[in-house]
């Protein structure tokens, strides 16, 4: 199956590459990479939104789903962009995102001009109750999620910023509007669609309160909804089922135990969805911004846990950041000078050994990093400006929050593309709409391209050890070393060949016994590592440097 075994390169396409100077990236500054993501290996890319926005959440409030972002270029570039794609082999990706629409979208402005308005309930209008919104939930983005509108004296529900209304999926008027602008894609060629927040479309329409206190339990009052899955099989019998595509499914708040709902072959609904569980450990009671060391033990068990959750019947997304979470190497691994390329390096190990389809978001493949700006006036995401507002209030001072957006904020990652050491990182020849991570002379696709022991020219040959073999598609996932804090240990096994991974998590020398990995029947053979001496190893212990990543051969 071409998207089990497919590699997806996600594009963020404002800060990917600017092709006319104001400041913002576009199709044609991606038609001008083509030829270096094909380059990569990988086999499919995944846009963000490029439909008509006003942009308050980056493209993520869609005024119109049949045009282009005027920022962005038109549909003519897009078609070409589209043809670019699939003459090198490369299948395009996009973003479907239609649990909530922007409020500028014709629908809604119409929606809120009357309660007889045939719009209206294209979206959720409630009255409150002694002036207070109709129920306690928290919005993703801070404050409540019921907006009031004079104009009729009711609110409207908005799960994340109050110009993206909630689109009223009870209503099968919604639900068709939305599969003919998938259609209208789909017969353009596209490939597929990730869908975000798919899991929140269908809502308890008595909107019980929820327990505000814990995010993570507050989020499971919005998810999994009544009709969630009868919304999504609806969907593939109209419009899914009819084109060789793949879906992907953004579900905040899906657990392993609701995953096969979502992803069972014989569900007929998606073929796999984001499991965010690793993404939130950073995450405190408070949310994102109540920062928590990982543990790395709960890291290493979520990967377990999926896989087995999935089975046979399933299949899972192999990630470690994107557009709303930070930097790998910032993250997971040590962003200092001494042990940036090598964890970076080590990541991509872990990225492309496990069991699923694997997905690269953009830069990581040079190795970029989160950036500290030390102004909250250098911040651009609507995310983190909300909640400054929030801790702000709460008596928090700018210099205690940002040290929590360095380490959590979704900016980390939207930092335009470093391509070169000139002015602004070659991404624009204007001033970018956000500022240029400061170390883009020492990071950047250039300066890795001429350096041979470069994080990009080992993403190549680790994308290429990938495809070599089906193991690592399909072979079956067993982890050992359980309890141990430093490092991450599995074999992979298909039609009688066995590999065994060994990543050390640590920037100091860890010893691993063999006995604890492999049978005393069993000997070792060096297959691909991360760094340019193969690990040093023998029948009984196997050491690894620090931030070190081993693949063996078990025969």
């Amino acid at each position: 199956m071409w998207w089990k075994e497919g590699i997806v390169y996600q594009i963020y396409p404002r800060s990917f590459n600017d092709s006319n100077g104001d400041g913002v990236g576009d199709i044609r500054g991606i038609i001008e990479k083509l030829d270096y993501i094909k380059s990569l290996g990988v086999d499919m890319i995944w846009l963000c939104p490029v439909y008509s926005s006003p942009n308050d959440d980056n493209g993520y409030d869609i005024s119109d789903y049949y045009n282009i972002m005027e920022e962005f270029g038109t549909m003519e570039d897009f078609d070409e962009m589209l043809a670019g794609m699939h003459k090198r082999g490369l299948k395009l990706i996009m973003d479907l995102v239609v649990n909530h629409s922007s409020d500028e979208h014709a629908w809604f402005k119409e929606s809120r001009k009357s309660k007889d308005n045939p719009y209206r309930d294209w979206y959720y209008w409630r009255k409150g109750e002694n002036d207070h919104p109709p129920n306690n939930w928290m919005s993703f983005f801070s404050g409540s999620t019921w907006e009031y509108d004079e104009t009729t004296d009711e609110y409207y529900l908005h799960l994340f910023t109050k110009k993206q209304p909630d689109l009223n999926w009870e209503n099968p008027k919604v639900r068709q509007a939305c599969y003919d602008a998938m259609k209208f894609w789909f017969d353009k060629g596209i490939d597929g669609f990730r869908m975000d927040v798919i899991s929140l479309i269908s809502k308890d329409l008595s909107f019980p309160d929820a327990n505000i206190d814990d995010f993570q339990e507050m989020i499971g009052s919005y998810s999994n909804g009544p009709r969630v899955h009868e919304f999504l099989q609806e969907m593939n019998r109209e419009v899914l089922s009819k084109y060789d595509i793949m879906t992907v499914g953004e579900g905040p708040g899906i657990t392993q135990k609701e995953a096969l709902d979502y992803v069972g072959a014989s569900r007929k609904e998606l073929n796999m969805v984001f499991s965010l569980e690793h993404m939130f450990l950073n995450d405190g009671p408070d949310g994102k911004y109540d920062y928590r060391p990982m543990d790395f033990l709960r890291f290493k068990a979520l990967f377990d846990e999926w896989n087995t959750a999935l089975g046979e019947e399933g299949w899972g997304s192999i990630f470690l950041s994107n557009h709303d979470f930070p930097r790998v190497v910032s993250r997971y691994g040590n962003d200092n000078e001494q042990f940036r390329k090598i964890s970076a390096k080590m990541l991509a190990m872990l990225l492309l050994t496990h069991r699923g389809t694997v997905y690269i978001y953009q830069g990581c493949e040079i190795g970029m990093t989160n950036v500290a700006f030390q102004s909250m006036d250098d911040y651009r995401d609507v995310e983190v400006l909300n909640a400054w507002k929030d801790w702000q209030a709460k008596g928090m001072t700018e210099a205690e929050f940002l040290p929590r957006v360095h380490t959590q904020g979704r900016d980390n990652v939207r930092t335009p593309i470093h391509w070169n050491d000139s002015p602004n990182a070659g991404f624009t020849t204007g001033k970018p709409w956000i500022r240029v991570n400061p170390n883009y002379p020492k990071i950047n696709v250039e300066e890795a391209e001429a350096d041979q022991n470069s994080v990009l020219h080992f993403y190549r040959k680790a994308i290429q050890y990938r495809k070599a073999s089906k193991l690592w598609t399909y072979g079956t996932y067993v982890q050992y070393l359980k309890e141990d804090q430093n490092i991450f240990a599995y074999q992979r096994v298909y039609e009688g060949q066995t590999f065994l991974v060994v990543l050390n998590h640590s920037d100091n020398t860890q010893v691993v016994q063999v006995s604890d990995i492999a049978r005393s029947d069993q000997s070792l053979t060096f297959s691909f590592g991360n760094y340019d001496e193969a690990a040093k190893f023998d029948a009984e212990t196997i050491q690894l440097r620090g931030w070190e990543g081993a693949i063996f051969e078990i025969k």
